[in-house]
């Protein structure tokens, strides 16, 4: 969270702090309690974590997301976690476990902060209603910032080209996701992320690497609006698959799905939005 900016947005009556940083963003978990009881908002947080429930997740995103994590440390938590005498706070779960998903931050604008999925893991279990508000609000600081920040992409012109693209039919099945094969569905790939590559693009990193020599960066980098957007809902769905216990065929398999049908409908409203379009 190197060089984070600090913006805060109103839900339902209580100002939360998101901390912006190039690539995550951190929300205030202090500032989501505060909306339940603003007198213990640490007692509410720790509270939350000495469920299992909320210990299992806390640990699944880490391994998800952290290559440094401490799987030996989380599993003596883990263990603990249920009896009456377990107590874990924040600092406590990072120093032991070398997570990154929660961050503990002293001083005036200090607290304990989250990454935005936990975050609102968190707000679920502080209010369903108020994670709903919480996730536009958030979703509407990020479109604000997309409209004043200088981002790697201009997102005006992004569009113009997808949909002048769109305008073919050759295109527009390219855009598609391919079906995935049966030896796909049989293959366990060395990560999370290649499984959504495979997904949505129909081929691994290092397969579009291979692919494409002479193009700087990865498969992601070159993806466009529909795909990221795609993407993105993807992410958290593999998550509940994760949870479900489903085997990594059968997530690929339905993941596949997800993305074309989703695909279908995203590509088909940019060509009803074209002039002439009806």
């Amino acid at each position: 969270m190197s060089k984070a900016k600090t913006a805060t947005i109103e839900v339902q009556g209580t100002v939360v702090t998101v901390l912006s940083g190039q690539r995550e963003d951190y929300i205030s978990l202090t500032d989501i309690a505060r909306y339940k009881d603003s007198e213990r908002t640490d007692y509410l947080i720790q509270n939350w974590m000495r469920n299992r429930n909320t210990i299992e997740f806390l640990g699944l995103w880490e391994r998800l997301n952290n290559p440094g994590f401490n799987p030996i440390e989380f599993d003596g938590i883990r263990k603990q976690a249920g009896l009456n005498s377990f107590v874990l706070t924040a600092k406590r779960w990072i120093d032991a476990t070398r997570a990154v998903g929660l961050v503990s931050k002293a001083g005036r604008y200090g607290g304990t902060f989250a990454h935005k999925d936990i975050a609102f893991e968190f707000a679920s279990w502080i209010s369903v209603e108020f994670k709903l508000y919480l996730i536009r609000e958030f979703q509407r600081l990020k479109e604000d910032e997309s409209r004043r920040l200088s981002l790697a992409w201009n997102l005006n012109r992004t569009l113009s080209k997808l949909n002048y693209r769109i305008h073919t039919d050759a295109v527009k099945a390219h855009l598609i996701p391919p079906e995935v094969t049966p030896a796909q569905a049989a293959i366990t790939y060395a990560s999370e992320a290649d499984l959504l590559n495979v997904a949505l693009f129909g081929q691994t990193a290092r397969q579009w690497r291979d692919a494409n020599p002479k193009l700087e960066g990865n498969v992601r980098d070159h993806a466009g609006i529909e795909q990221l957007l795609v993407l993105a809902n993807m992410e958290g769905m593999n998550a509940e698959f994760i949870h479900m216990g489903l085997a990594q065929g059968e997530r690929l398999t339905r993941l596949n799905q997800i993305a074309i049908r989703q695909m279908h409908v995203l590509t088909s409203t940019n060509l009803k939005a074209l002039p002439g379009k009806k």
